[in-house]
């Protein structure tokens, strides 16, 4: 069973940085894409940002000053987060899947929280 844990969350002011860290526990499978998405409260789960082998992609509100990466042929997927801003506080969480016979198996990390003071 595949295991995602995240590290790196914390408190922060603004314009300040932080790198995320989210690692699987098992080498059984191949996680074709990761990423990160958040949550703030009342609001629903967004999507920060992804990666795969042929993507990267980004939402808009961090675009140019979020970067994501992953180390080649592991598990392990980073967020390094500059300048940062009040508005992305919310709690993050790490994000993993494959394809198997035409199904998807997602799999997302307890979570770790970011929190920007003005």
């Amino acid at each position: 069973q595949v295991q995602l844990v995240e590290s790196g969350g914390g408190l922060v002011q603004a314009g300040g940085s932080l790198r995320l860290s989210c690692a699987a526990s098992g080498r059984i499978i191949w996680l074709e894409t990761m990423g990160w998405y958040r949550q703030a409260p009342g609001k629903q789960r967004e999507m920060v940002a992804r990666i795969s082998s042929a993507n990267t992609r980004y939402a808009d509100a961090v675009r140019d000053r979020f970067t994501i990466s992953r180390d080649n042929g592991k598990n392990t997927v980073y967020l390094q987060m500059n300048s940062l801003e009040p508005e992305d506080t919310a709690v993050y969480y790490c994000y993993g899947c494959y394809t198997a016979e035409a199904y998807e198996y997602d799999y997302w990390g307890q979570g770790t929280q970011v929190t920007v003071s003005s």
